[in-house]
């Protein structure tokens, strides 16, 4: 039996787990980036230096990043950098499907599989504010049938869930056994 708080994510419906112990977190920075770049050159766009940094800035972590964030990042590396052009660089990346706007946070997270056209189901810990990304096509059949059902056309959906990652699930099991 798997342990719940293992962070193996096999499952086809994980698109991005929660990063696990010895996590190489420059690996992921590549590979988004590097998809990126793969995925602009064949639809035709072009990924600009600016874009690429407020990408590689979104993928520096696990976690979400609000837009004023990216822009006082973007500003120790140009002090010309202003809310305009980073609201066109998430426009542009979040239209080419690289990152994804977590509402209730007013924040923007890297796709974990950006070559996907997939409704976002986003599990995010309430301790490390990490978030694991997933695609599961029986969540997303469920809900085009309740809607279908109602007469309604579910053009979009992401769903947001609260909870604690595994890491934070074992720090939390283990100040409870120190009590």
């Amino acid at each position: 039996m798997r342990d719940p708080l293992d962070n193996d994510c096999s499952d086809q419906t994980v698109v991005s787990p929660f990063p696990g112990e010895g996590h190489d977190h420059q690996q992921c920075i590549d590979q988004a980036l590097a998809e990126a770049e793969r995925l602009c050159a064949a639809r035709g766009r072009r990924l600009t230096p600016l874009r690429r940094r407020v990408l590689e800035l979104i993928w520096d972590s696990h976690q979400p990043v609000k837009a004023y964030d990216l822009l006082a990042r973007l500003r120790a590396d140009s002090a010309s950098a202003a809310p305009p052009t980073v609201y066109r660089a998430l426009d542009f990346l979040m239209a080419e499907r690289l990152v994804h706007r977590l509402a209730s946070m007013n924040a923007y997270v890297g796709c974990g599989h950006p070559g996907h056209r997939h409704a976002g189901q986003f599990l995010i810990c309430r301790g490390c504010h990490a978030v694991a990304e997933m695609d599961d096509p029986d969540v997303q059949s469920l809900l085009d049938s309740r809607a279908s059902d109602l007469g309604f056309a579910l053009v979009d959906q992401t769903i947001e869930l609260e909870g604690l990652c595994p890491r934070c699930r074992r720090a939390h099991a283990a100040v409870g056994r120190a009590r």
